[in-house]
């Protein structure tokens, strides 16, 4: 979708800037196409020559990439895999992808359509939500050299230059809108709510100065490049509100650059917020000292909220304006690591300089995991966040979601969004791992939830309550008692029937189905006939009450008895005998599997789904009862109601075998599994891409 400045905005918000998430039934089936001029509107911009574009345009052309990526996400105490598309550009002859944080920062497994249609799976090799700046590496099954682009100096460009904004929009196929840049230095209104443009925690906005242009971009554009006329990327497409925004190039590629080297961005902090000063200062000069963090290198120097910082290392700050907030950020954000600067500020009409020793920033949002077993998507505590919480610490375990009717959920009283768990049992959890290990030891040899007492924090409050801790197994469903069955289904002849046929006094079943191959249809029984009589006895049912009368009739028979059933067919009156069976296994009965890893359950076949499939007597296979959203199995298109009649190669003819199978899967840890489907008429081939964990 496309980024509204209006929208309500949370930690995960800027994922869907201008990238594309894609109907799944869709996502799959769209090939890319090379880069062609004619795509360009060369009337829109009188000013631009043609034949630089067209230079330009080949230039770019076998460098541009088309990302498909498997995100996770986090909801509902669920771990759920999101597949999006988004664009990037070669920046290296070994491989290396610029795109967007938001487009591959959370991505399990990423795939890159190049320019001649093939497709190279790739890994995340460094992400950077605070500049939204991503790095991934195509990882060819033979080394290429790959053709790549180079990047222009984006502060060269002027507003009014000619640009050409190039990706891969709704996924649909490469290709590349014209415009003019109409800002170098946009920022968000402060009346927008400001620091809204966030990233995992991150103000993006505040080391990201856009450059605004009027090249249409759309879902599926991020990370795409913003292009010159020599064919140099000067920008990366990030957001479009009416105007489109790219961050600048040089920017770009500074973060990207680290990122190849290090693999992550270490950033310097001192734990002061800062603000332009106040519209009626405009004589004075510096910049107001908004907020600062108890505990901060600003705080242990003796920095205050309200005082004017007049210079930091040497170099002198005035600020009156929004635009010249990411330049001071940039400065605090590059200082050297526990090395001491000294900043000269106004402390009570006073200056006075006083020395600091910038600490490294810390992550806001540590990574989420799901905990199956206690139902909840959690995380550690990172320093940034305990200080936002008001917590003296970082131990515990953070609740971000709870699943509906899990072991959390459901204890009273519940957990929730927001709690921090503290204690187990009576030991002690400082963090997620400590919460796995402490769950192994509760669960380990158990096939049932384990009650477990647990401590929880919520703001000032100290509660606790007993957790059920574990996951249900399926169980064999228990087997009903066998009964005679007529091998035919039917519904009650009811007044208004009866009264229609002429035949007011009529009373008894409509036959609307006779089993095939079964002893009703060897006797003769006909869709369409009345059954009037059992045995002598006319039955009595003329109204949808009525409708067990049959069926408890024939149950007091003994399963082998032959009944004579009175039937009406048109105006003939008949004498049918039939013989009685043992009843099938209705689908409750079934046996069930649910397997975690692509979070599916399936159950073995039963007569009725042979008989309502029109599927042949020794049809075999196991049929999908459930299939969960955001899930391996939805991403490859597995639906409720498909008989997986093979696995890997291996037939499956029942959930036994499918289990198995599976168990095997996960053991070796496949990147790639294919499953064989019946669907309706139809076969498919679906194919499983899950990233296992280690």
């Amino acid at each position: 979708m496309i980024y509204s400045p209006f929208s309500a905005v949370d930690k995960n918000s800027l994922r869907n800037l201008a990238v594309n998430r894609l109907p799944l039934f869709l996502a799959l089936f769209f090939l890319t196409r090379p880069l062609h001029a004619a795509e360009v509107d060369y009337g829109k911009l009188g000013v631009a020559n043609k034949a630089q574009m067209d230079k330009a345009i080949e230039r770019m052309k076998s460098s541009l990439v088309r990302i498909r990526v498997v995100s996770s996400e986090y909801r509902d105490g669920r771990e759920i895999r999101v597949q999006e598309v988004g664009s990037g550009s070669i920046i290296t002859k070994d491989g290396y992808i610029i795109t967007n944080h938001h487009v591959s920062g959370h991505a399990v497994r990423l795939f890159c359509t190049l320019w001649n249609r093939e497709e190279v799976e790739a890994d995340l090799v460094g992400t950077d939500p605070s500049t939204d700046i991503s790095v991934i590496q195509l990882r060819p099954e033979k080394k290429t050299d790959y053709e790549y682009a180079v990047f222009g100096d984006s502060t060269k460009m002027k507003v009014g230059d000619p640009v050409l904004a190039m990706g891969c929009p709704m996924a649909l196929s490469q290709s590349i809108t014209l415009g003019i840049l109409s800002n170098t230095e946009m920022v968000m209104p402060g009346f927008w709510g400001g620091n809204q443009f966030r990233l995992d925690g991150e103000d993006v906005g505040g080391l990201v100065r856009w450059m605004a242009h009027d090249a249409a971009i759309y879902g599926g554009n991020s990370g795409g490049p913003l292009v010159n006329m020599k064919g140099e990327i000067i920008g990366i497409n990030e957001i479009s509100y009416g105007l489109s925004g790219a961050i600048p190039g040089n920017l770009a590629h500074s973060i990207a650059s680290e990122l190849m080297a290090h693999g992550k961005i270490r950033r310097a902090w001192l734990g002061f917020d800062l603000q332009p000063l106040f519209k009626n200062e405009r004589a004075k000069k510096g910049i107001l000292i908004s907020s600062v963090m108890e505990g901060s290198p600003a705080d242990l120097a003796g920095m205050q909220t309200g005082d004017i910082l007049l210079s930091l290392s040497g170099k002198k700050w005035d600020v009156h304006f929004e635009e010249q907030l990411p330049d001071i950020k940039w400065q605090v954000a590059t200082l050297p690591l526990d090395k001491k600067v000294s900043a000269l500020i106004l402390h009570d009409g006073k200056e006075k300089t006083v020395d600091m020793t910038p600490a490294e920033r810390s992550k806001i949002y540590l990574p989420e995991h799901e905990l199956k077993s206690w139902g909840i998507a959690a995380s550690d505590i990172s320093f940034l966040l305990a200080k936002g919480m008001k917590r003296t610490n970082t131990d515990g375990v953070l609740i971000h979601s709870v699943r509906p009717g899990g072991p959390a959920g459901e204890c009273k009283p519940g957990l929730q969004y927001g709690d921090v768990l503290v204690e187990v049992d009576g030991k002690p959890v400082h963090s997620v791992s400590e919460l796995e290990e402490v769950t192994r030891g509760i669960i380990l040899g158990k096939t049932s939830p384990v009650p477990a007492l647990a401590i929880f924090e919520r703001k000032a409050q100290r509660l606790l309550s007993v957790v059920k801790v574990g996951i249900q197994e399926e169980k064999d469903p228990a087997l009903e008692v066998s009964k005679a069955w007529l091998p035919v289904d039917t519904h009650v002849i009811t007044r208004e029937i009866a009264s229609h046929l002429g035949q007011p006094g009529m009373k008894g079943f409509y036959v609307s189905r006779v089993y095939a191959h079964s002893t009703a249809e060897k006797a003769g029984l006909k869709n369409g006939d009345f059954i009037v009589s059992l045995d002598g006895d006319k039955l009595t049912a003329s109204g949808p009450e009525h409708q067990d009368e049959l069926t408890s009739l024939i149950r007091q028979y003994d399963i082998g008895k032959t009944v004579e059933l009175g039937v009406m067919r048109g105006k003939e009156s008949l004498k049918v005998q039939v013989e009685l069976v043992r009843s099938p296994r209705l689908e409750r009965e079934m046996k069930k599997y649910r397997n975690l890893d692509f979070d599916f359950t399936a159950r073995d076949v039963c007569f009725f789904d042979t008989a309502d499939e029109e599927w042949s007597a020794d049809q075999k296979g196991a049929l999908v009862e459930e299939v969960k959203s955001g899930s391996w199995a939805e991403l490859a298109l597995l639906s409720q109601g498909d008989l997986i009649i093979e696995l890997n190669g291996k037939a499956i003819g029942n959930v036994d075998d499918l289990s198995r199978e599976l168990k095997q899967v996960s053991e070796q840890k496949k990147s790639f599994v294919v499953m064989k489907v019946l669907r309706g008429i139809h076969t498919s081939y679906l194919e499983f891409e899950p990233k296992w964990k280690s």
